[in-house]
């Protein structure tokens, strides 16, 4: 699979193959909403983009329940909806009970993994996020002027530990003497909407000394960058680009191109290619915004020494630790 590397990159860019799939695709969103300004509206982006470039169509679900993930995967895929697009790590179960009852169907899922050796009809879509992490870690550590950070997350699993693990090398690259706060919303997927316990867990971190927070919490990060904006601090936002929620108070947002994957495996459609693939900085899966909302924040030197520590990663002269790969950091303790 090369869509990757030739695709992932700035919207403007995209070359889509033109003409719509046999079938139309689906899409379905993980809880925390379509519009939560972050991986799930990434997703719903892709799909616009989808649409636009090649004048095709598409179903979606907004998930409002657990019981709900299987029961949309088996109502699109006996509609004929090729391929079914699914968001979060979540998914992954579900997927591999329904794939083999549907062996024509194409499904996607996007965080998750699914075994491709018993599920062939089956792509997951992985994405470097410690890579992208430790670069917008570099550039919280070089903005702050307390030498404490923080790092937010959504609900406490290996992949946003991955987040958090790979953000704090990037800090302490920087700052070798720097503290880093970490706080995890909760252990249910409720955690990744509640903005109202992100306010608080960023205030607590702003009482320990934080001056800049990196939320990795969906539609919970919202409450997160909201907070920081109003005590005066900055904030990173994550997957898409969230720095025009807050001009001149993001620093940067940690982008996820959820929203190229899903507008390229639309239009692969019944043709796309199953098996693994893995996003990081090399195939541009993964990095950090500027635009005119951060341009001041952004210094000449911050961004010459981030974009030399990413050229230094895809030539594996850095390593960054994936805390998936152990379920552990060296860094920070959760």
């Amino acid at each position: 699979m090369t869509f990757a590397k030739t695709i992932l990159g700035t919207a403007a860019t995209l070359a889509l193959t033109s003409g719509a799939a046999l079938a139309d695709p689906a899409l379905i969103y993980d809880l925390g909403g379509k519009f939560d300004k972050s991986f799930n509206e990434a997703a719903y982006n892709g799909a616009e983009m989808f649409v636009k470039e090649t004048g095709g169509s598409y179903r979606d679900i907004d998930l409002q329940s657990e019981a709900q993930r299987e029961q949309a995967l088996r109502r699109f895929a006996e509609s004929g909806f090729n391929p079914v697009i699914t968001t979060g790590f979540s998914m992954s179960a579900p997927i591999a009970e329904v794939a083999p009852d549907y062996p024509d169907t194409k499904f996607v899922t996007i965080d998750g993994f699914v075994d491709p050796e018993t599920h062939p009809n089956v792509l997951s879509i992985l994405f470097s996020e410690h890579e992208g992490s430790y670069l917008v870690g570099m550039m919280a550590a070089m903005a702050s002027e307390s030498d404490t950070v923080g790092f937010i997350g959504g609900m406490d699993t290996p992949l946003i530990r991955k987040f958090a693990c790979g953000y704090a090398q990037g800090v302490l690259a920087v700052k070798p003497e720097a503290t880093v706060i970490s706080n995890m919303t909760g252990t249910t997927p409720a955690a990744w909407n509640d903005p109202v316990k992100g306010s608080e867990l960023t205030k607590a971190q702003i009482s320990q000394g934080a001056d800049v927070v990196y939320a990795a919490a969906g539609g919970t990060g919202i409450g997160v960058l909201q907070t920081a904006a109003d005590e005066g601090i900055l904030s990173v936002g994550v997957d898409s680009n969230q720095n025009y929620l807050h001009p001149g108070k993001v620093l940067t947002s940690m982008l996820k191109r959820v929203d190229v994957a899903v507008a390229e495996a639309m239009t692969k459609g019944e043709a796309l290619e199953t098996g693994v693939m893995v996003l990081g900085l090399a195939e541009n899966g993964v990095g950090y915004a500027l635009d005119e909302h951060n341009a001041d924040l952004v210094s000449a030197e911050m961004k010459s020494a981030v974009d030399a520590a990413r050229e230094k990663i895809i030539a594996g002269e850095i390593a960054v630790h994936d805390y998936s790969s152990d379920d552990s950091c060296p860094v920070i303790n959760f």
